[in-house]
């Protein structure tokens, strides 16, 4: 299975696609008031100064390759809702033209939030996962006290408490190490996505 930043990188390559064809066409050599500008967006949505809009998806796939690693949270949050503004950006001028409206007529909204989507999930790793690591370890500390407490009890239980309290035991047991299953594979999801930042 693709990992958030694979399917955010697909999805810039298919907005790579739609630029350039966007380019060929040359929607804006007709358009006075484009040919006006120094550029297509705000400085501060985007460095690059052109007409041409694969230029800014260069930017983006720039700005994809060097992301901060998910150790730095809030350089991370930053630099991916940046992202996430500049493909809004290059999508609202990219629905302003037949091509784009011909090829999604059945789904006009729905490309958008595609990208939205893609860029969201790329945060997961910053906070949802580690949140959900912490939140299993807690439940592995509660699952190892409750199963202390019953080991206590045992010795000074009647032979029915102990076959009621031992049935207990395996229970939790059972728990346990379903809990251990679902730490490992956050932690493995976790290390994934951290290499997959470095990469």
């Amino acid at each position: 299975m693709s990992l958030p930043l694979d399917k955010l990188r697909q999805r810039v390559a298919e907005l790579q696609h739609h630029a350039e064809q966007f380019d060929k066409a040359k929607w804006f050599d007709k358009n006075r008031y484009i040919q006006s500008q120094p550029s297509l967006f705000d400085s501060h949505v985007f460095r690059s100064k052109s007409l041409k809009l694969s230029d800014y998806v260069d930017e983006v796939q720039e700005a994809l390759a060097h992301l901060p690693p998910p150790s730095q949270r809030h350089a991370l949050q930053y630099a991916v809702e940046h992202i996430g503004e500049q493909i809004e950006a290059i999508i609202k001028v990219l629905k302003s033209t037949p091509v784009w409206a011909k090829e999604n007529r059945f789904q006009p909204h729905k490309k958008a939030k595609v990208y939205r989507q893609a860029v969201k999930k790329i945060m997961q790793p910053s906070h949802e996962l580690y949140q959900e690591l912490s939140q299993n370890h807690e439940f592995e500390r509660r699952l190892q006290e409750m199963i202390s407490l019953r080991q206590d009890q045992l010795i000074k239980a009647s032979p029915e408490q102990a076959a009621q309290l031992n049935k207990e035991i395996l229970a939790l047991h059972g728990r346990l190490g379903r809990c251990r299953k679902a730490i490992s594979a956050t932690e493995d999801k976790i290390q994934q996505q951290e290499k997959q930042s470095r990469s």
